[in-house]
């Protein structure tokens, strides 16, 4: 039923080749493709062709592997395609290039270009994709988790300290196969055998773990090493892959070891998670529990501990720990649900496997269609164009304050749609893949989104799925013109699309204030303001909705996307919503600061909401409850507490701090003090004791396994001054009744909103 979208050769693979669930390097010379038709597996071999570009075939002079040349269509820089048998070749021409241009495969203005990869060499070539003709449920998913015992005087596992040890293993299927393979039967070794041999009989497509990449996978490879297990999960019996490497999500470069398992595919969900919050903006965190329950995924009946102590409940309540484990595997495979399915949409389309298109980016998987469509027609490939600055978009914070009766008008697309329109696409795109791409996915969008109301259970799902890929694809391609190292960018272009964009922007915050309405912030994602009617009033909505759109071109489509209470404007994309069921979204990184101790989220998440309800009356009783608290030693030490993460050993940290190559940091010097083995990735939770105003934190933090409530030693004077910071962050917000002209605060010399919170010490 899905041919009406596969028959779109320009986005996805080649619907004669079906069913492909996996692709492996299988020898210097042969790929490996595993197919699952009707449930069952299939295997086929076939020759490895790779290739690489050049600007001139004199490049080659002297090269003497086997290989062929073919010259492109065109004129742009890489003129000519070398194509080789097997990778031996291939590296053997790699050093030949560097060393007669002096330039790193992929270095900018290098003469030549080299997929690394040559799986995506392979995929590009022959345009064959994963998952064509297969729904999500087809998939044969295993899901893994691990317990682990933690030493006496730690409070988290380390896979280097002899005493810590694996106690469960907990795996589940989509068959409906469960088994907890436990530490009281068994000793480390045996279960890990016993892991591996269940994982070869299962034999998954795809592994699924929360937080896979970095701590359960480098557990278990730590542990096995240690016992001498083989850990031969390939579909030929290859050992586990490693190697380290970098994922970039926004502001943040995560450092992991990325994993790969022969045959197999392996999705982390905290990865995904991590990936899900960056345009969604609504997760508090992302431990598997907490996501569970923001996505209604936790049955009643789920099993909860303290994750502190695993050790105690192995050693006194085994079989509570073991539902425990049972149940991680059942949500991860719930939320795996809930988060896979864009990507196995992508998987199909892009020359990428399952594995690896969940962790790269819009971008770089835009650049590698269009690089596959031009390879196909012959056509040579540009160099990157040189990078320039582009304005961005008109984005304004007006108001401030609590606002009530508000609506979200939102550019659907606006700057596809303005792309789309005055067909503005790459200069260096002389075939039109680029608007044809974008037209494609924006009609196909809407055929997704109209089969999804007549479809029911998967295949809506997946429906619903492809619709959700498009769109992000959609809103990817502007990005694309000011992607540096786009074949076929154009910054020039991309300026041109922001200033359009900026100007229809404006015109709709002139009429939208000519009517009345109160706007509140602007950006590209659309206009908040009160509507200048009540929110009941469907007419008046329509009605304005038709006068705003009179002033787009033909093609750009308003809507309103959200409609509020109460929305809290605290700074520019920094805001509180409260829709009609009372349920309340926190935007932007002052407001949802991961830094923040528990104590401190706790009170925000009250102020907000009496905030939004016209309880202004009750903050100041809300503050003065937390300090009398404080006071008297009533709140949970753990609400006070901080974790952190070691990076270093703590020699190598003080090597850092004698060199000056580094600030001092409570957690290290705490490692340091304890006398205790602590290793890099060991975590330390501490709280700051004393009664000093402004303490030195790495001397004054004591570990919070130290803690002694009979004898409390929590620094009173410390914390109340953080409560009464944030009491002083939003006095202004507090004390004003409704909304304000944003101007307000810089004239009454007001802090400067910057993050709620900084640690006082450097």
């Amino acid at each position: 039923m899905f041919e009406e979208f596969y028959k779109n050769r320009l986005l996805f693979g080649d619907p004669a080749e079906p069913n492909v669930v996996a692709v492996e390097v299988a020898s210097d010379s042969e790929v490996e493709i595993f197919r699952r038709t009707d449930g069952k597996l299939g295997r086929e071999r076939r020759p490895l062709n790779l290739f690489l570009l050049l600007a001139d075939l004199s490049l080659l002079k002297g090269f003497s592997a086997p290989h062929e040349t073919v010259q492109l269509a065109g004129d742009f820089t890489f003129r000519y395609m070398a194509r080789f048998p097997g990778l031996a070749a291939l590296e053997k021409a790699k050093r030949h290039l560097r060393k007669a241009t002096g330039k790193a495969p992929n270095a900018p203005e290098a003469p030549y270009f080299v997929l690394s990869d040559p799986v995506e060499q392979y995929l590009m070539l022959t345009a064959v994709t994963n998952f064509i003709g297969m729904e999500f449920s087809q998939l044969r998913r295993l899901q893994l988790d691990i317990e682990t015992y933690i030493s006496a005087g730690f409070e988290f596992p380390n896979p280097e300290r002899p005493g810590d040890r694996i106690v469960a293993i907990a795996i589940r299927d989509s068959t409906g196969f469960e088994r907890v393979i436990s530490g009281r039967e068994f000793d480390e070794r045996a279960m890990l055998e016993e892991m591996v041999r269940i994982l070869l009989e299962r034999d998954p497509d795809v592994i699924e773990g929360h937080n896979l990449f970095r701590f359960d996978l480098p557990y278990i490879e730590h542990r096995a090493r240690r016992c001498g297990v083989k850990l031969a999960l390939g579909r030929d019996g290859r050992l586990l892959d490693v190697r380290p490497s970098r994922l970039q999500i926004g502001e943040r470069a995560i450092s992991y070891r990325r994993y790969n398992i022969y045959g197999r595919n392996i999705i982390d969900t905290w990865v995904l998670s991590q990936l899900y919050d960056l345009s969604n903006r609504e997760l508090e965190g992302f431990g598997l529990k907490e996501l569970a329950r923001h996505f209604n995924l936790a049955a009643p009946d789920r099993e909860y501990i303290d994750a502190s102590k695993v050790s105690h409940y192995f050693d006194h309540e085994p079989e509570t720990l073991f539902r425990y484990a049972l149940d991680d595997v059942r949500e991860t495979a719930a939320l795996a649900e809930v988060l896979c399915g864009s990507y196995f949409a992508q998987a199909q389309i892009f020359p990428y496997s399952y594995q690896t298109v969940t962790v790269r980016g819009n971008a770089t998987k835009i650049d590698a269609l269009l690089m596959r469509s031009y390879l196909h027609a012959g056509h040579s490939i540009p160099l990157a164009g040189p990078t320039m600055l582009v304005g961005g978009g008109f984005t304004e914070i007006r108001r401030l304050g609590v606002a009530h009766g508000v609506l979200h008008c939102d550019v659907t697309s606006l700057y596809p749609s303005l792309m789309l329109h005055y067909r503005q696409g790459p200069a260096n795109d002389p075939l039109g893949i680029f608007l044809a791409l974008l037209r494609d996915l924006t009609e196909l969008r809407v055929k997704a989104k109209t089969m999804a109301r007549e479809l029911t259970g998967q295949r809506r799902h997946y429906v619903q799925a492809l619709q959700q890929t498009f769109k992000i694809l959609i809103n990817s391609f502007y990005g694309y013109l000011g992607f540096s190292l786009g074949h076929f960018n154009d910054f020039a272009q991309a300026n041109q699309v922001t200033a359009r964009g900026r100007d229809l922007v404006r015109s709709l915050v002139a009429e939208l204030e000519a009517r009345k309405a109160d706007v509140i912030e602007v950006d590209t994602d659309g206009i908040y303001f009160v509507a200048p009617f009540p929110l009941e009033d469907q007419a008046a909505e329509v009605q304005l909705l038709r006068a705003l759109s009179l002033l787009m071109p033909e093609g750009v489509r308003l809507e309103i996307d959200g409609r509020y209470a109460a929305m809290f404007s605290y700074k520019m994309k920094n805001y509180v919503l409260l829709d009609a069921s009372g349920q309340i979204t926190v935007r932007g990184s002052s407001l949802r600061s991961r830094g923040l101790e528990r104590f401190q989220r706790t009170v925000m998440a009250q102020l907000f909401r009496m905030l939004l309800t016209n309880r202004r009356d009750e903050i100041e009783a809300l503050f003065e409850s937390f300090r009398q608290a404080l006071v008297h030693h009533e709140l949970d030490v753990r609400d006070l507490a901080k974790t952190e993460t070691l990076g270093d050993s703590p020699e190598v940290y003080r090597d850092k701090v004698g060199a000056k190559r580094r600030n001092v940091s409570a957690a290290y010097e705490l490692a340091l003090r304890s006398g205790r083995p602590y290793s890099a990735g060991d975590q330390i939770s501490y709280y700051v004791a004393g009664s000093a105003a402004k303490p030195k934190v790495s001397s004054a933090a004591r570990l919070l396994a130290d803690y002694d409530p009979a004898h409390p030693d929590e620094n009173v004077t410390y914390y109340l001054g953080k409560l009464n910071e944030l009491h002083a962050k939003f006095k202004p917000y507090i004390e004003r009744e409704g909304l304000f002209a944003a101007d307000v605060l810089t004239k009454d010399a007001e802090p400067e909103q910057e993050e709620i919170f900084a640690e006082r010490e450097a």
